[in-house]
């Protein structure tokens, strides 16, 4: 199948037609987040408990699964840009390998430290055995899970946004359907529980995996997966560790600042403990298109920077840039705008609407600029260039923000933590801008011969 279509199209419409079906798709998953809690908090307190103390792990899981495919995307698109067929099957034929091993590694080692892990933030021992009925489950698909994410990179690295957006889409509506049936029992159905859920969770993480397999055998892939491509490559390992590493690192640090500015918070009231988890809800449904148009943007940026197209990596980063400071520019009208009714979605009570109201207006103020270090970001990991892009995402998450938090809330209370948002995010701009300028100050351009750089280089 020709490819070459990520290099002659026009940038706008090709990131257009790469994007939105990840934003939809990404849209799906986030509403079955919020119906499937809705509907496990049906069952109980404890049951909600449970869900919300198993979720770290479960994120742990997405985590490795989703950062080594970030590292299969990239290295797939370079070698599909640099004409090397026989790289582009291998990294795509390693990477389902290993990442079938990391869910096996996950399964055994998250089923292993679930009970003292979940003893770790509670004392009731209902929650406990609730977790562990859901857990013992839900980690039973984690090798589906690293399967299905591992085809989902693939399918993106070669373009095939569409089939990505379907079969996820499908797995999440699977699940969505299957929660009632399974955890109250409707039709034949037995009533489940908390077991329910997790299975159908499951079932609908295998539906998604099957449908990528169908999609794979009746429309063949550009790349192929092959039992020849599986003999050991040390270098082309290296080259999916060397991405996939952090972008793992990179979806964690979230959990890691989450925790540390709760921990500040909760000094002054539970009320911002609130404020909090309200506005990184809100926030995943505000950076849902911009993170869109990030994916449709890393397989282009790999695909051009190996077919040693120079100029049209640098015009797929600015426009890339451009249409993600549109849509936070719009995040920003959007908070400034309707603060009450965004923090009332989630919260009827009246204090903790004014608390983040008034939160929301201070933070907001470093969406516009956030966009330099998003977009820097994404763009590294599409150009193979995983430690760069962590140390941008270090600034964001650790380095600035938690210091700077700790010490302005000394002075201003509460509100020096939602002043410390717009602080690093004008920080991190500068940082990220000189971290990707010497990061990509030697990507090779065509030669004055016509002829391409070598793969890997």
């Amino acid at each position: 199948m020709d490819q070459t279509f990520m290099k002659k199209k026009p940038v706008f419409g090709l990131l257009l037609s790469m994007s939105l079906p990840m934003v939809i798709s990404m849209t799906v998953n986030s509403l079955y987040n919020i119906v499937d809690s809705y509907f496990v908090a049906q069952i109980s307190e404890d049951a909600m408990t449970a869900l919300s103390l198993v979720y770290p792990m479960q994120n742990l899981i997405n985590a490795v699964a989703v950062g080594f495919g970030i590292g299969v995307n990239a290295v797939i698109a370079y070698y599909l840009g640099a004409q090397n067929q026989e790289k582009a099957n291998a990294a795509a034929s390693q990477g389902m390998l290993w990442n079938i091993i990391h869910g096996i590694l996950l399964t055994i080692g998250c089923i292993a430290v679930m009970p003292a892990f979940l003893r770790m933030f509670t004392e009731s021992e209902a929650v406990v055995s609730l977790g562990l009925r859901y857990s013992r489950i839900v980690f039973a698909f984690s090798i589906v899970i690293t399967m299905g994410i591992t085809y989902e990179k693939i399918f993106q690295s070669v373009g095939r946004m569409a089939a990505s957006m379907a079969s996820m889409m499908a797995g999440c509506i699977t699940n969505i359907i299957l929660d009632p049936i399974m955890i109250f029992g409707l039709g034949p159905c037995p009533a489940m529980g908390i077991e329910g859920a997790a299975l159908a969770t499951g079932i609908g993480q295998v539906v998604t995996l099957i449908l990528y397999i169908a999609i794979h055998l009746v429309h063949p892939l550009p790349v192929q997966i092959s039992r020849k491509s599986l003999l050991w490559q040390k270098s082309l390992i290296g080259k999916l560790y060397a991405v996939g590493i952090p972008a793992t690192l990179n979806m964690a640090l979230a959990s890691v600042l989450i925790s540390s500015l709760n921990a500040i918070l909760a000094a002054y009231s539970q009320i911002y403990v609130v404020v909090l988890g309200v506005y990184y809800k809100l926030q995943t449904f505000l950076y849902l298109p911009a993170n869109g148009v990030v994916q449709g943007m890393r397989p282009l940026i790999g695909y051009n920077y190996g077919a040693g197209e120079h100029k049209r990596v640098r015009q797929i980063y600015s426009i890339t840039l451009a249409m993600v400071l549109a849509i936070m520019a719009a995040g920003t009208l959007l908070c400034l705008i309707l603060p009450g009714q965004l923090i009332g979605l989630f919260s009827d009570n009246p204090e903790t609407i004014q608390a983040g109201v008034a939160a929301l207006r201070i933070i907001c103020a470093g969406f516009i600029i956030s966009s330099l270090s998003v977009t820097s970001s994404g763009a590294l990991e599409g150009l193979g260039m995983g430690l760069p892009s962590l140390m941008i995402s270090l600034c964001r998450y650790v380095v600035i923000i938690i210091p700077a938090a700790f010490l302005l809330s000394r002075t201003a209370g509460p509100s020096g933590v939602w002043h410390a948002f717009w602080i690093t995010e004008a920080a991190a701009a500068v940082i990220s801008t000189l971290i990707y300028r010497r990061a990509t100050k030697g990507i090779p351009g065509r030669s004055q011969d016509g002829k391409q750089p070598t793969a890997g280089k």
